[in-house]
């Protein structure tokens, strides 16, 4: 037996043969051609065929998995037919009467170099996109059938170097019971996508494909990040009590579906769903959450070659509303900028797009685009309980500001004699300036929804995509706490109250100080509701409370997460 270590991406326990599927290797010919005219076609068929095939996948992961993750295959259909990549490989065939295999392989190892080395990870990250993308036309060009997870038929768990989004979007659950592969990290297309399926999966164990072989057979700790190879009967029998443990746990949690999110000393607070279309309602419901606190309207833009105009976006949003039958519906304006990009919109480039032009300082500059969704958003409102979230505030005037165009778009409708009802209006504090002048923005706002993601990589001067300063990804340093700390109480002090949206609320460690300091909503994955309410169900409000000056007065993160693991009994 042998034991290989990575990283736990997908939680659960899987038991099965492994199921090898390597990379073919494509053996490029370097013969120049004659007859231009027959290879540029012959490029163009292999891009046809891959065309007809990313559709078929995206139809099947819409179906599947909804409209956010069917994005991926909407952007790897763009990256098919990209301009820049079909002219430089007709030029190279036409120019140097290259081979289209040869032509194609030189400019996708040029396109995959630049986007290897930017310093932003999403951007690191559209290397996997570009070779994915090319080495589906390659197949095609070259005659070469490859392996994909499509053809499996019995009970497996895949070992790889990595499987690309479209690996992913063919996992049939009934017979893929997990993956094991070589790279990747949890913020990884597969990582993401293994979690939405509920596959068990362990990557970046660097050496899985190089010591497990077809056939072998294969127990995945999807938790904790363990793979084990040809395991002793012991082993075997000890993780199918696992499994058999953990399943038995995910039943237990569909028990609390239909009830309340409430401490066991009577505290009751919100558990919110995130959601990025209304494809994603389905799963709100299923896990019975209580609201949805933050609905990212920019799928809608990226989904589309155009804006979307008025009308499409208050079907949207009048659709999920409807959807939550009087639960609160939190929708964000427009967040487009940083690593969110349109193909119909020319954003500037900029050294550090994150600290740029995006969200709500670009809705300010294009103030057509924003009355458009501040319309939608308006006429939406009469159907449900809305409230309506600016992002990236930073400061009071940017808020102001906004607000003013909205209540000029709320005038302007009323006018006309268009139906607008009761909504909310309030900021994401996930800028440091935000959360130190929360009592001012208190004064304005009627709710705060802290992105933890954003605020905590900002506080720390850290890009929490970037591997060489991830350890500064601290959600638990003291100075994010006093942060926290800061925003709800100046927040109750105006009566307003406070949600979380970022990655954090759904963090069972952490659910226990975000309670003792007073969240009011916890927004998180779907998924994650039932577990999160099952913890907040055996604390109690008062024991929470009382630990909080000690965790604000620590002095490091590791102190923090280490003092709440041991209180409350919850694994690092």
């Amino acid at each position: 037996m042998s034991h290989i270590k990575g990283i736990g991406a997908s939680a659960g326990i899987a038991v099965a043969k492994a199921f090898v599927m390597e990379t073919p290797s494509f053996d490029i010919p370097t013969n120049k051609i004659e007859d231009v005219a027959a290879e540029k076609a012959r490029f163009q068929a292999a891009i046809a065929q891959s065309k007809t095939e990313l559709e078929e996948i995206r139809q099947i992961t819409l179906r599947e998995l909804g409209e956010d993750k069917a994005e991926i295959f909407s952007a790897h259909l763009l990256i098919v037919e990209d301009p820049e990549i079909v002219s430089q490989v007709n030029d190279k065939i036409e120019s140097e009467h290259m081979n289209a295999a040869k032509a194609l392989d030189e400019v996708a190892q040029m396109m995959v170099t630049i986007f290897e080395s930017m310093d932003n990870e999403y951007m690191r990250e559209r290397a996997a996109d570009v070779r994915d993308v090319t080495k589906r036309v390659m197949a095609h060009i070259l005659g070469v059938t490859f392996m994909t997870p499509a053809s499996i038929s019995e009970e497996v768990i895949i070992i790889a170097e990595d499987l690309t989004p479209s690996d992913t979007a063919q996992l049939n659950r009934k017979y893929v019971k997990g993956f094991a592969t070589n790279i990747g990290g949890r913020t990884s297309h597969s990582a993401i996508m293994s979690r939405s399926l509920e596959i068990p999966a362990v990557v970046g164990t660097k050496v899985a494909l190089e010591e497990i072989k077809n056939g072998d057979l294969v127990v995945i700790d999807g938790t904790e990040g363990d793979v084990f190879v040809n395991p002793s009967e012991e082993l075997v029998n000890e993780y199918n009590e696992k499994r058999a443990a953990f399943e038995a746990y995910k039943e237990e949690l569909k028990q609390l579906v239909n009830e309340e999110s409430i401490t066991a000393d009577g505290h009751k607070v919100k558990l919110a769903a995130n959601i990025g279309t209304p494809n994603d309602l389905e799963g709100v419901l299923k896990n019975g959450a209580d609201a949805i606190g933050l609905y990212r309207t920019e799928f809608l833009y990226m989904d589309s070659e155009t804006f979307p105009t008025e009308e499409e976006q208050y079907t949207a949003y009048k659709a999920v509303i409807e959807g939550m039958d009087g639960k609160q519906v939190v929708i964000r304006t427009l967040d487009i900028g940083g690593d969110k990009e349109l193909s119909y919109l020319d954003l500037p480039k900029e050294m550090n797009p994150f600290l740029g032009y995006r969200a709500i300082r670009l809705c300010l500059e294009e103030t057509d685009l924003f009355r458009t969704q501040l319309r939608a958003l308006l006429r939406a409102s009469a159907h449900g309980d809305l409230a309506i979230m600016f992002p990236m505030i930073a400061t009071l005037e940017e808020f102001r500001a906004a607000k003013a165009i909205l209540l000029e778009e709320e005038a302007k409708l009323k006018t006309e004699g268009i139906a607008v009802g009761n909504y909310e209006t309030g900021m994401m504090v996930e800028i440091p300036s935000t959360a130190v002048m929360a009592k001012q923005f208190a004064k304005e706002v009627d709710f705060f929804s802290v992105g933890t993601n954003d605020l905590i990589q900002y506080t720390m001067a850290a890009d929490r995509m970037n591997e060489k300063v991830s350890y500064l990804y601290q959600p638990f340093n003291p100075a994010i706490l006093n942060l926290l700390h800061n925003v709800i109480t100046e927040a109750h002090k105006a009566g307003k109250w406070v949600g979380m949206c970022g990655e954090m609320a759904g963090e069972e460690l952490a659910i226990p100080i975000l309670l003792g300091l007073g969240l009011d909503e916890f927004s998180m994955s779907a998924s994650s509701v039932l577990r999160a309410r099952s913890l907040v169900k055996r604390l109690t409000k008062s024991e929470t409370e009382a630990i909080v000056n000690d965790v604000l007065n620590m002095d490091t993160a590791e102190e923090v997460v280490n003092f709440l693991s041991e209180k409350f009994d919850i694994k690092k």
